[in-house]
């Protein structure tokens, strides 16, 4: 008999153990009881209330100031009482835990804002040709070739969470007038009017050898997006392309060749065994840049200018110094990575107004989580390879002027000056210039990566003076 009573007490002790341990002292029976919230409004703004996550969700005007708002309702079940109460004031920049409790049982809950933005972030027309966006004016205006019929066109639309869009993305439209789109979102509502211009002559051009923009690398293909959505009347074109004569070049002010090749280009011998398409339009990119076009040349199509006669006859002034990853194993940034700014430099056109961190000098290009395949393309510089002793006498050999180096010396970043009825041309061949990451580590903030776009926009603006 003694034996069957300790039993039933070791039972009904293992019982109450597993529901003292529980993570929030409460079986799931109770969820909807004891330790409820009923009702809850900051500002007057009513909480919604997700009873299966415990989270309650505020929902506010676009622009409202969340750092001090006051609990204006606040019910809970019968008995229940919580660490968050009637008439406190809570700064909801960051979401706060509601404990609530009734007894010897609690429950907590998260409480967050979520503001009723209404905007368009992206919008391209037929997976190619990326918008430009002015959110001051809501105009948002898209160039495509002369060739394309815009009577007949798919927006595809990125847009602020939780809100409708209409007309709806992915759905073809006129667009030979503009087209307005409405974004709602709760409280928030904008009118974004959308205006594509069929450009005969582009002012800028990004070149590659895949026949669309879709169809180029990751890495090329997001600097490609980035200038077609902010720099006017620019478009993409294959060398093929150019060699077919099928762009109209007459208005054309600056070529951008941004190009990546998994592992790296190492020398003068393998970029012209993995350049054959860029080295075969030759003649039309030389012709170009002879009759005062610009040329802004990024990552490995640095070694380009031997081959156009920029240099004089010596094709051999390619970078001697170069490497890279593969873009699917791309290197984790623990911190910023940087270059320096030439020593009287600071003061050119492409380094101005960057994100500053410690060093004035430094051009710091990435932050902490970024994946970077260190893609470099620069240009030892010591007696000790018997190519460029010395700064000076690579700019003797090259008639270049260096504008960045390494934190060896090496030079990473130069320029062509315009000359002569000839053009200009940047080259940036530095493995902190990098515009794709394959995925951000947890916690990733943009910061110095933003410097890439100043510094590309800065390059357009200079080159096309």
């Amino acid at each position: 008999m003694k034996t069957r009573i300790y039993n039933i007490i070791g039972a009904l002790l293992i019982v109450c153990g597993f529901a003292a341990c529980s993570e929030d002292h409460v079986s799931d029976l109770m969820l909807s009881g004891d330790c409820k919230v009923e009702e809850i409004a900051l500002e007057n703004y009513q909480g919604i209330i997700d009873l299966a996550s415990r989270s309650i969700v505020v929902r506010l005007p676009e622009v409202f100031d969340t750092k001090a708002m006051k609990v204006t309702a606040l019910r809970l079940s019968d008995g229940a009482t919580s660490n968050i109460q009637l008439g406190n004031t809570l700064n909801m920049d960051a979401s706060k835990t509601l404990h609530v409790q009734n007894g010897d049982v609690y429950l907590d809950w998260t409480l967050s804002v979520l503001h009723d933005e209404a905007r368009i972030k992206q919008f391209v027309i037929n997976d190619i040709y990326t918008g430009s966006i002015d959110q001051e004016t809501k105009t948002i205006t898209v160039y495509v070739p002369g060739s394309v019929d815009i009577t007949s066109l798919v927006p595809t639309i990125t847009y602020s969470e939780n809100a409708t869009i209409t007309p709806s993305s992915g759905v073809a439209q006129d667009f030979s007038q503009p087209v307005t789109y409405k974004v709602t979102n709760n409280s928030a509502e904008a009118t974004y009017t959308v205006h594509v211009i069929a450009i005969e002559k582009p002012k800028a051009l990004f070149v590659g050898s895949a026949s669309t923009l879709n169809d180029l690398d990751p890495e090329a293909k997001t600097a490609c997006q980035w200038m077609l959505g902010n720099v006017a009347n620019s478009l993409y074109a294959s060398f093929a392309d150019l060699r077919a004569g099928q762009i109209d070049l007459s208005e054309c002010k600056v070529i951008w060749w941004h190009w990546h090749v998994d592992g790296g280009v190492d020398g003068h011998d393998v970029f012209v065994a993995k350049a054959t398409d860029a080295l075969e339009t030759k003649n039309q990119l030389r012709s170009f840049y002879e009759n005062g076009g610009s040329l802004f040349l990024t990552r490995y199509a640095t070694n380009l200018p031997s081959f156009l006669g920029v240099t004089g006859d010596d094709e051999w002034t390619t970078p001697n110094n170069c490497w890279g990853q593969n873009e699917d194993a791309a290197e984790l940034c623990g911190g910023p990575w940087s270059f320096r700014i030439f020593d009287g430099q600071n003061a050119h056109p492409l380094w101005q107004n960057l994100v500053a961190g410690d060093n004035p000098q430094e051009v710091y290009c990435t932050d902490a989580g970024y994946h970077i395949t260190n893609s470099t393309a620069q240009y030892h510089i010591g007696t000790d390879w018997g190519g460029y002793d010395n700064h000076a006498a690579w700019e003797a050999r090259t008639g270049g002027k260096i504008l960045g180096v390494g934190g060896d010396g090496a030079v990473v970043a130069w320029e062509y000056p315009a000359n002569d009825g000839k053009g200009g041309i940047i080259c940036i061949g530095s493995g902190c210039y990098d515009w794709y990451s394959y995925t951000f580590e947890a916690g990733y903030t943009e910061k110095f990566h933003k410097n890439i776009e100043i510094i590309t926009q800065n390059a357009f603006n200079h080159l096309m003076k």
